[in-house]
């Protein structure tokens, strides 16, 4: 399934919205404002929160997690050292471990198992600033491939984040 994913310009706090590949509208990324590090809320249109996304405070290397429903769902680390590419481990409950990596310059990425792409993230064909498309294999997590891209997007591309 294809998804659009793009920053809101005019917001409070860092917000996104996702669409299906249709257009519509299917989930929104809210940006806590007044949060204690960086924390954001994966939502249904009906205002259901999917998932947290939270920075760690205390790490050796930048990482996020992710929850859902209560439960740690993944930890996203991102490499010491990678030159001219940002790349990441996923870390999940059991087995299915996730790795990520892209180019920052062209900024293209791709989510793998085990050597099998499992989503791919592109901002090269869409000419909308901020936007970027997000396939997500069939039979795969969407809503945790989409907080992932929403993480790869903040460690590689924010300011903050250097």
């Amino acid at each position: 399934m294809r998804y659009l994913m793009n920053e809101k310009i005019v917001a409070l706090g860092d917000d996104y919205t996702i669409r299906d590949e249709s257009g519509r509208e299917v989930l929104r990324v809210d940006g806590k404002v007044f949060a204690i590090g960086d924390k954001l809320a994966v939502k249904d249109l009906a205002g259901r929160e999917l998932a947290t996304i939270r920075k760690k405070l205390v790490s050796l290397r930048p990482a996020y997690e992710i929850h859902r429903d209560g439960r740690h769902a993944a930890t996203v680390t991102k490499a010491l050292f990678s030159p001219f590419r940002c790349k990441f481990s996923v870390d999940v409950p059991g087995p299915g471990d996730l790795e990520a990596q892209g180019d920052i310059l062209d900024h293209e990425y791709e989510i793998t198992r085990g050597g099998q792409r499992v989503a791919a993230i592109s901002k090269r064909w869409i000419s909308v600033r901020d936007t970027y498309a997000i396939d997500v294999a069939e039979g795969e997590d969407e809503v945790l491939l989409l907080a992932c891209a929403v993480v790869l997007e903040r460690m590689c591309h924010d300011k903050d984040e250097d």
